[in-house]
């Protein structure tokens, strides 16, 4: 085998590598400290002076020295600042949207207050589409809002979308959204009798969990989500959805197949925690525990616990 094969060969490798990573898409070809650049201030360029270009001498005469011509007035004026020939461009522009790279707490005021607009769950999901708060919406494919029945008095709550819910644009749609639904139907369920969701509607990158800084600039939406969608039992899917829904600092091993309040208004909703299908996919063993949870809702949706 030739060198050049063997390079590409290693660099097929290493793009393989990168994709499984969860890294799929190039914003720049160089890094940007996106933090520092929102809080340097913006600079003004000032506005270019014109003044009379210097009058050309004519050539002089047998009778004494060339006249002056008059200064030139109007379209004949030039720019003083022009830039020398030879003299380096200036910078471009910024292209990355404002908002993203905005401070989290700035961010999360402004999701707070937008949320607080919306009437409706049409409203909220179009409200998404258009926030650019959250930098995680600048590498995800698209929008995962919601799936399921809307009117549905069930409503199921996980982490985070994955790599297949960022391509279909629904939650719930690979490996551990196949469980969810078998693991729905031993109870007598299926996807028309839940409303199905994600505290972060965007895939963080690799897969990875999402910070507490995005996931406090998401709040204010899932927390609209939830007045809207009105349910009366909330299930919350692994650990970071329990903590952001109820506020237990529990880890979900601990919190697991309980009943935690939900206030929205005056009004009181039990939520319960479980296990995530995506835990139960690499931890087998724990599917009894979720088995046992499930059993709970069930009894709990027929008025027995």
């Amino acid at each position: 085998m030739s060198q050049s094969d063997d390079r590409q060969r290693d660099l097929i490798a290493s793009l393989d590598f990168h994709v499984e990573a969860g890294l799929d898409l190039f914003l720049d070809e160089a890094p940007h400290d996106r933090f520092s650049e929102a809080e340097a201030p913006e600079l003004v360029p000032a506005a270019p002076q014109l003044v009379p270009a210097a009058p050309a001498r004519l050539a002089p005469t047998r009778d004494g020295p060339a006249p002056q011509r008059p200064p030139l007035r109007g379209a004949d004026m030039v720019l003083a600042d022009l830039p020398e020939r030879g003299a380096a461009p200036p910078p471009p522009a910024r292209t990355f949207g404002q908002s993203a790279s905005a401070k989290p707490g700035e961010a999360a005021g402004d999701a707070r207050a937008r949320a607080r607009e919306v009437q409706t769950l049409e409203e909220l999901e179009a409200l998404l589409a258009g926030f650019d708060g959250c930098p995680l919406k600048f590498t995800a494919k698209n929008l995962v809002f919601a799936d399921g029945n809307p009117a549905a008095k069930l409503m199921f709550i996980g982490e985070a979308p994955g790599a297949d819910e960022d391509r279909v644009g629904k939650p719930f749609m690979g490996r551990s959204g196949k469980l969810l639904d078998r693991m729905m139907a031993a109870i007598g369920l299926d996807r028309t009798a839940a409303y199905v969701t994600n505290i972060v509607p965007w895939r963080p990158p690799g897969n990875r969990n999402p910070t507490p800084q995005e996931v406090a600039i998401c709040r204010p939406f899932i927390e609209r989500q939830i007045e809207l969608a009105d349910p009366d039992l909330i299930v919350c899917l692994g650990s970071p959805a329990t903590q952001t829904i109820t506020g237990t600092k529990d880890g979900i091993l601990k919190a697991r197949g309980r009943f935690y309040p939900y206030r929205v208004g005056t009004r009181e909703i039990r939520a319960l925690a479980t296990l995530h299908p995506a835990y139960l996919l690499r931890q087998p063993l724990q599917k009894r525990l979720a088995w046992r949870d499930f059993r709970t809702l069930r009894a709990a949706l027929d008025g027995k616990a």
